[in-house]
């Protein structure tokens, strides 16, 4: 695949990469559950909570979960190319293709790049067979967008580290059994130069969970209190004070392989606001037309975009974190405002819980919502959009970067200290 300008895009995939494509496609033929391509396929309560307990287990016989990682480690040694494929067929086939995303997508592969072979040796055969869960300590209540002003602390006590401070907006923290933690360990340099990256074990005292209820009534995210909690000496990833290296190549390993297939929740979640405005009849009305062309022009600019990112990665032209920074900004905003639109159509029976309890999210796993608060899927991802522009970094924040590092903009301005 190669990319001169947008009118002369080729999207012609290598032929063995396409021959990869056939094996994707019948090996999820055999193992998903009968009937999963057929229209209107449903599962059952029980049904579905057996598919989950069982779904990683067949993912890991069959060598998909972390398929990019070298053979040595696991992995197939997938080529990006590859990957790629890997990605759209079960995406195509709407089915979960990770144990664990932390795990596998950011903190395995760091630790792959970074790590001791004592590291490897402990961690990643959890993470390929999702036996061990993760989550992400990086944002606290003063240090978000400003990461680098990070206050937790970590001090050596003889063979371990004794950390305290509080992190926020931490996912999935009340079900996971490590947190790879970025903590100040020289409060003494400079706030990039005194930072550490460390594996700290969540299940122990002086590590307090407090999920925080969603609009929705879910708890996706959570505060977390570390009192004098402990992590071993040798946890620490890619040396002492050196964390904030370690965290940015974390960050960068979020994009890549997906590249062709983040637009299509956006186009299902289109389909479905048709749908509504269909049976609210407001086709006939010229704005909502309007609106909806708008929406479908901005999910296929992403798929675009999609294909954009993928030709750069496959021949290193461009910064992937300033093209992570533009792509991040367009589809975070582009799909605030379509869910704006869906609650438009949906009027004042938008304030109505229609939905049937928990809603599946991207992956096909439970995400959003809870029995006794059913909210439908639109009127979850409305809620779930307005922190698409918050979380992994503001859209302000990413305006700064574009306006910075591609236009040659000056550097925003530090405001005067009230002291």
């Amino acid at each position: 695949m190669r990319l001169s300008t947008l009118r002369h895009m080729d999207l012609t995939y290598p032929p063995e990469a396409e021959s990869f494509r056939k094996e994707i496609r019948a090996w999820l033929e055999v193992n998903l559950p009968r009937g999963w391509f057929e229209p209107g396929f449903s599962m059952t309560k029980d049904e579905r909570q057996h598919f989950n307990e069982t779904w990683t287990a067949k993912l890991f016989a069959g060598g998909w979960i972390c398929a990019g990682w070298p053979v040595e480690y696991g992995g197939k040694g997938l080529t990006l190319m590859d990957q790629v494929v890997l990605n759209e067929e079960f995406a195509k086939a709407n089915a979960p293709m990770r144990a664990d995303f932390f795990g596998d997508t950011l903190v395995g592969p760091t630790i792959l790049q970074w790590g001791t072979d004592e590291q490897k040796k402990e961690f990643i055969p959890g993470i390929l067979d999702g036996s061990i869960s993760w989550c992400q300590g990086f944002s606290e209540p003063d240090a978000g967008s400003d990461l680098a002003s990070l206050k937790t602390s970590a001090a050596l006590d003889g063979d371990e580290w004794i950390i305290n401070g509080q992190k926020v907006w931490t996912t999935q923290a009340q079900h996971a059994d490590y947190v790879f933690l970025l903590t100040r360990t020289d409060p003494n340099a400079p706030q990039h130069a005194g930072i550490s990256y460390l594996l700290v074990p969540m299940h122990q005292e002086g590590v307090d969970v407090r999920p925080i209820t969603q609009v929705d009534g879910s708890a996706e995210f959570s505060e977390v209190f570390f009192t004098n909690a402990r992590c071993p000496k040798d946890n620490v990833v890619g040396g002492v004070n050196n964390g904030w290296k370690v965290a940015m190549t974390t960050l960068g390993f979020e994009r890549g392989s997906s590249s062709t297939t983040g637009y299509r929740r956006f186009l299902k979640e289109w389909e479905l606001i048709v749908e509504e405005a269909k049976r609210h009849h407001k086709t006939s009305d010229e704005r909502t037309r309007d609106q909806l062309v708008r929406a479908w022009q901005k999910v296929k600019i992403m798929q675009i975009n999609g294909y954009r990112s993928l030709t750069d990665g496959l021949n290193n032209t461009h910064d992937a974190a300033l093209l992570g920074a533009c792509n991040k900004m367009f589809w975070s905003e582009t799909h605030r405002d379509s869910m704006e639109l869906a609650i438009d159509i949906l009027g004042m029976k938008g304030q109505i819980l229609t939905g049937a309890g928990p809603v599946a999210g991207p992956s096909g796993a439970i995400r959003r919502g809870r029995e006794d608060y059913p909210v439908s899927e639109l009127q979850a991802s409305f809620f779930f959009s307005r922190s698409e522009t918050i979380w992994g970094g503001t859209a302000e924040i990413q305006r700064n970067i574009i306006g910075e590092r591609a236009l040659g903009l000056p550097k925003e301005p530090k405001v005067p200290s009230a002291n």
